[in-house]
C-alpha cells in the first residue's frame, strides 16, 4: 500500500492512498463466492448457481461495497503507517480510482493530534487565598440558616425589601398586551432581584387591596428582544404583602441541622465544620481555576474539530441532565468557544501527565473517598458504593489527578499567599460589589 501526505494545516492533514488492486479483487471473489449458496435464481437448483453468473449479476455492487470496506480499514493502516494520531474519524474521503481490476486510491482529510511543548510554568502568577472561621463568621452562617427556615405571615403594612409580595400584573405596550407581561398570583420576595428595579419600585409601598398603573422601564440589555430599552405600562393588584418571621434559635432549631441532642455549642461546631468544609472546596476550586486558566494562557493548542464536537455534545448532555430540558437543540456556537477552552486544556494535561509519568496515588485516592463520605451519615456505606461503582472510581481517580497537575504546576508557579476573610471567599461578586 502506498500512501503519502500533505500538510494542509496547523493539525490537518492530506492523506493520498493507493491500495493494490490484488487486495480488493480477492475480496470481491471471496465475497462472491460465499454468496453462492445463498443466491436463488430462476433455472438453478440452490447452491448450484456458477460463480460467473453471480459474478455478472452481483459482480458491481459487491465490489463497490468491497472498495467502502477496504477504505475504511485501510485509512487506519495508512495513519499507522505514517505514524499519525488521528483524532477524530476522517472526512471528505474521495474515491479517485475504483475500476475493477485496477489499483484503488483515494484521498481523505484527517486532522492529528497537536505536538504539545510544555513551556515554563514561572510566568503563571496564582494567589492562593486562605482564612480561619471567626465566631462572627458562625454568627452570619446561623442567620443565613434562620433565614432559610423562615415562615411569611401576612401584614397590613407597605410592601417594603424583604416582604414577600403576591399579586397580579398586566403589562402593554403602548395598549398592546405581549408575551409573558400577565400573571395572576404571583409570588415575589421585594429586593431578591427577581423583578427588574424598575417594577420593584413600583411595588413597594402598595399595601393588599391595592391597585395602580405604573410605568416601567426595561434596561437596553434585557434578554427579550421585544422589551429591551421599551417603557412598558403595568396595572398591578397586590392581594397580600407577607413579613418573614425568622425562627427562634432553639432546641427545635438545632434538630432541623442533626443536631438533635446537643447544646448551642455543639450546634455552632457542627455549622463551622460544614463551614470549613465548603471552605476548602471552594479555595480548591479556586486554586484549580486559577491553575487551569494559566496553562490555557501559557500554551497555543490547536484544538481538533473533532473533539471539539465531541465536547459540544457532553456540554449539551450536561445542561439537560443538569437543566431539566432538552439542550440538544441549542446552537453550536453557543457551546463552542468553552469546548474548545475544554478540548485544549485536556490535551495541555494528558501532555504532562505523559511527560511526567504522572499515576494514580491510591493514597490520595482514600483521602478523597473519606471527605466525600464525611457529609453523610453512613461514611463507610459511600464508600463502599464507590469501590463498587468502576465508573464512579474513575471520576474520583480523574479528580486525583488533576489535585496532583494542579500541585505540580504550584510548585513552579509564582504563588502569592493571601490572608482574607470568610464572607470574600464565599461570596466574591458581593465583594466586589461593595468594594466598587
Amino acid at each position: 500500500m502506498q500512501v503519502s501526505v500533505e500538510s494542509t494545516g496547523d493539525i490537518e492533514r492530506k492523506l493520498i492512498v493507493e491500495v493494490p488492486a490484488e487486495r480488493v479483487d480477492q475480496e470481491v471473489e471471496k465475497r462472491l463466492k460465499d454468496m453462492r449458496g445463498k443466491v436463488r435464481l430462476d433455472g438453478f437448483r440452490p447452491g448450484k448457481v456458477p460463480v460467473s453468473v453471480i459474478k455478472e449479476k452481483y459482480g458491481s455492487a459487491v465490489h463497490q461495497e468491497v472498495v467502502g470496506d477496504v477504505i475504511q480499514q485501510t485509512l487506519y493502516e495508512a495513519a499507522t503507517q505514517e505514524d499519525l494520531r488521528l483524532a477524530g474519524a476522517p472526512s471528505n474521503v474521495t474515491p479517485d480510482t475504483m475500476t475493477i481490476g485496477e489499483p484503488l486510491k483515494y484521498t481523505a482529510t484527517v486532522e492529528v493530534y497537536p505536538e504539545i511543548e510544555i513551556g515554563a510554568l514561572d510566568t503563571i502568577e496564582i494567589t492562593r487565598q486562605s482564612t480561619d472561621i471567626t465566631d462572627a463568621d458562625i454568627d452570619k452562617m446561623i442567620e443565613v440558616l434562620r433565614n432559610q427556615q423562615k415562615e411569611w405571615k401576612e401584614t397590613d403594612a407597605a410592601a417594603a425589601d424583604g416582604n414577600q409580595v403576591v399579586l397580579s400584573f398586566d403589562g402593554s405596550i403602548d395598549g398592546e398586551p405581549f408575551e409573558g407581561g400577565k400573571a395572576e398570583d404571583f409570588t415575589m420576595e421585594v429586593g431578591r432581584g427577581q423583578m427588574i428595579p424598575d417594577f420593584e419600585k413600583a411595588v413597594i409601598g402598595m399595601k393588599a387591596g391595592d391597585e395602580k398603573d405604573a410605568d416601567v422601564s426595561f434596561p437596553d440589555d434585557y434578554q427579550a428582544e421585544n422589551l429591551k430599552g421599551k417603557t412598558v405600562q403595568f396595572n398591578l393588584k397586590v392581594s397580600s404583602v407577607n413579613e418573614s418571621v425568622l425562627p427562634e434559635v432553639d432546641d427545635e432549631f438545632y434538630k432541623k441541622f442533626g443536631v438533635d441532642n446537643g447544646s448551642e455549642d455543639d450546634f455552632r461546631a457542627e455549622v463551622k465544620k460544614n463551614m470549613e468544609r465548603e471552605l476548602a472546596q471552594t479555595l480548591k476550586a479556586r486554586v484549580k481555576q486559577s491553575v487551569m486558566d494559566g496553562l490555557s494562557a501559557t500554551h497555543e493548542v490547536a484544538a481538533p474539530s473533532s473533539l471539539v464536537s465531541e465536547e459540544i455534545k457532553q456540554m449539551r448532555t450536561e445542561m439537560s441532565q443538569n437543566g431539566g430540558y432538552d439542550a440538544t437543540t441549542l446552537p453550536e456556537e453557543m457551546f463552542k468557544s468553552q469546548a474548545e477552552r475544554r478540548v485544549k486544556l485536556g490535551l495541555i494535561v494528558g501532555e504532562i501527565i505523559k511527560q511526567n509519568n504522572l499515576e494514580k496515588d491510591q493514597d490520595r485516592i482514600d483521602a478523597m473517598l473519606n471527605e466525600l463520605s464525611a457529609s453523610y451519615e453512613d461514611p463507610s456505606s459511600v464508600i463502599e458504593y464507590y469501590k463498587s461503582n468502576p465508573q464512579a472510581m474513575q471520576t474520583v481517580e480523574a479528580a486525583v489527578l488533576e489535585e496532583m497537575i494542579v500541585d505540580w504546576v504550584l510548585d513552579q508557579a509564582k504563588v502569592t499567599d493571601e490572608i482574607t476573610d470568610f464572607d470574600s471567599i464565599m461570596n466574591p461578586d458581593k465583594a466586589e460589589q461593595e468594594a466598587a
